[in-house]
């Protein structure tokens, strides 16, 4: 059985660790409404982009002229996982999550005979993957030398990537990161990437539009940008995911501390009134014997 001194101990490291939890979602609380923000209005920027790019690629997709970045290698066989992670810890499952979604998109393509490599951005999510995947992993971007990552960070990796894909190191790619929705939920999601996926159908698309330059000049500036928009989509989802999951999670530290002090201070003072009630006896019996 503890003594009161190691139990006074543990109540004060508790109360420590108390404040830093708290703390800790103070500042996650702080910068959740700024990132969550910048998540937000960037949605429709990107969907804009995604119908201007649907209504033109509508026109040239399929053909030998298209851009190799609609067009693609003409195979399948080898796939490359984009993994988003954050470069912090004490954001909850938000990691764990990410990672497992790549390895069931890892798993799902190799069942098929396809190759799979990875190309990790963030920290966090490396270790988790090496053990599993140590010979398949392509390259890793760091973002942890930067405060917030943003469009400067998306135009070096989708550079990257678009220079790997037009050296025939990989024929797809898929970006896999957490998308935002709540303080209480943020889903990890899978979608193509490299080759841009050509449009099923486009609104306006049976307009007679006549562009000046042709279709494919104005693709192969439109689809450049398309990728670097998805991937700045995606680090401004990781970064509102981050700081939804760290209060979250910074949140039930705090909590689980308070009930662990009051147990302790429950156990600490039956423990001393325990001692107070042995010394009494003593001294009672003491003066009796006497």
């Amino acid at each position: 059985m503890a003594t009161l001194k190691e139990l006074k101990g543990r109540i004060n490291s508790v109360k420590s660790t108390q404040k830093i939890t708290k703390a800790k979602q103070m500042v996650a609380a702080a910068k959740l409404r700024k990132a969550q923000a910048a998540a937000e209005a960037a949605r429709p920027y990107a969907e804009r982009l995604g119908q201007v790019m649907a209504s033109i690629a509508g026109k040239v997709a399929g053909q030998d002229n298209a851009p190799k970045l609609l067009r693609g290698t003409g195979a399948s066989q080898r796939h490359l996982l984009v993994v988003v992670n954050t470069d912090k810890g004490l954001c909850g499952g938000l990691n764990s999550n990410v990672v497992k979604e790549a390895k069931s998109q890892a798993r799902a393509l190799t069942a098929d005979g396809k190759d799979v490599r990875f190309y990790l951005i963030g920290k966090k999510g490396r270790a988790p993957l090496k053990r599993d995947y140590p010979t398949q992993i392509s390259e890793n971007f760091d973002t942890s030398t930067v405060r917030t990552p943003g469009f400067t960070e998306a135009e070096a990796i989708a550079a990257q990537l678009i220079e790997m894909f037009e050296a025939g190191q990989f024929d797809v790619a898929h970006l896999i990161y957490p998308v935002f929705k709540s303080a209480l939920a943020q889903d990890p999601v899978t979608l193509q990437l490299l080759p841009v996926p050509a449009p099923t159908s486009a609104a306006g698309s049976d307009a007679v539009v006549e562009y000046e330059p042709g279709e494919e000049e104005i693709l192969e500036e439109l689809l450049p940008r398309y990728v670097k928009t998805q991937l700045f989509g995606s680090l401004l989802e990781r970064e509102a995911s981050e700081q939804g999951a760290s209060m979250t999670a910074m949140d039930n530290a705090t909590r689980n501390a308070g009930d662990l002090i009051s147990k302790l201070t429950i156990q600490y003072n039956r423990s001393r009134q325990a001692a107070i009630t042995t010394e009494l006896i003593e001294i009672i019996a003491g003066a009796e014997a006497l």
